[in-house]
């Protein structure tokens, strides 16, 4: 089978993660708990957990010229990721996201964007030719939403399928221009509130959130719910997809490997209820692992773990 290439646009971040036994309130220092540091950031970690699904990534960010932005650089690389679009920023310092995991694996996260927020429409024009011959492309608002907008424009003119994993939730209402754009959106259960104005708390309130968003011009719509699985909307027809049950150790990135396999099953033109099942596989696997990058499975491992749950 000849690998198809995925496009990711987004961000690349450094984490320096520290797990302790609670997250702290405000003004409170926790002592005691391990801490490490591994290459993050939405972008980079979508790219890897899709290359990692056997096919072509193409990643398109900016770095630092820094010791962290040629790590990422060269971390990627191992993964045969394409960084030929990794982009150099002289004035600013790459990405960096303090982590705060608690016992029992929620997060805390805070993002210095530095040099991911100058990515722009000129450095997009370069990778041109690779958006605009993707089997599909990805992206998320860790990037400037004026370039996120003008990816996806550019990709869907040239009839290439766009997804948005909508994270972090926007402060401002996407705009018209992109939502119509998009072959599919995959906000989780917050995002979606924040996107709708629907709280999303149920599968009842799930289906009004993917409903209205689908309404504002998105193709498809997936909400993400966790340990709920997640629900599927094709603007004729309402699928819920039961999430794998696991002992998480940390959530940090479950919804970038969801969104990363997503897509590199999708590229394979199989449907999206398949590419859902898959990814939803892979974020049970990564969440029972440390780190971001260092928890997204390879497609053997998703498939060995389907078996075993069957």
């Amino acid at each position: 089978m000849r690998k198809k290439t995925i496009v990711v646009v987004g961000s690349s971040n450094t984490d320096m993660v520290v797990k302790t036994s609670h997250l702290p309130a405000g003004g409170e220092t926790v002592l005691g708990g391990d801490f490490f540091m591994n290459a993050g950031g939405k972008g980079a970690n979508q790219a890897v957990a899709a290359a990692r699904y056997g096919n072509r990534v193409v990643f398109v960010a900016k770095t630092g010229d820094d010791l962290f932005g040629r790590q990422v650089r060269e971390s990627m690389k191992q993964d045969g990721i394409v960084t030929d679009y990794v982009f150099v920023d002289k004035e600013h310092p790459s990405g960096v996201a303090l982590i705060t995991i608690d016992s029992n694996a929620e997060n805390c996260i805070v993002v210095a964007s530095g040099a991911n927020m100058h990515l722009t429409p000129a450095d997009i024009d370069v990778a041109a030719d690779e958006i605009k011959s993707a089997s599909i492309v990805l992206m998320q608002l860790e990037t400037p939403v004026e370039t996120v907008t003008y990816v996806a424009k550019m990709a869907a003119e040239a009839g290439i399928p766009v997804v948005l994993n909508p994270a972090p939730a926007p402060a401002e209402p996407l705009s018209e221009e992109l939502l119509k754009s998009l072959y599919l959106i995959t906000p989780n259960r917050s995002e979606a509130s924040r996107l709708t104005g629907i709280e999303v708390k149920d599968m009842l309130t799930a289906q009004r959130a993917a409903q209205a968003l689908y309404d504002m011009g998105p193709r498809n719509v997936i909400v993400t719910l966790g340990s709920d699985g997640a629900m599927v909307y094709d603007g004729a027809m309402f699928m819920r997809v039961e999430a794998r049950k696991v002992e998480a150790v940390d959530t940090t990135a479950a919804g970038d490997t969801f969104n990363g396999v997503l897509v590199s099953v999708m590229s394979e033109g199989r449907s999206v209820i398949d590419a859902v099942r898959e990814a939803s596989a892979a974020a049970a696997i990564s969440v029972t692992r440390m780190g971001a990058q260092p928890a997204a499975p390879t497609r053997e491992e998703v498939q060995e773990f389907l078996r075993k749950k069957k």
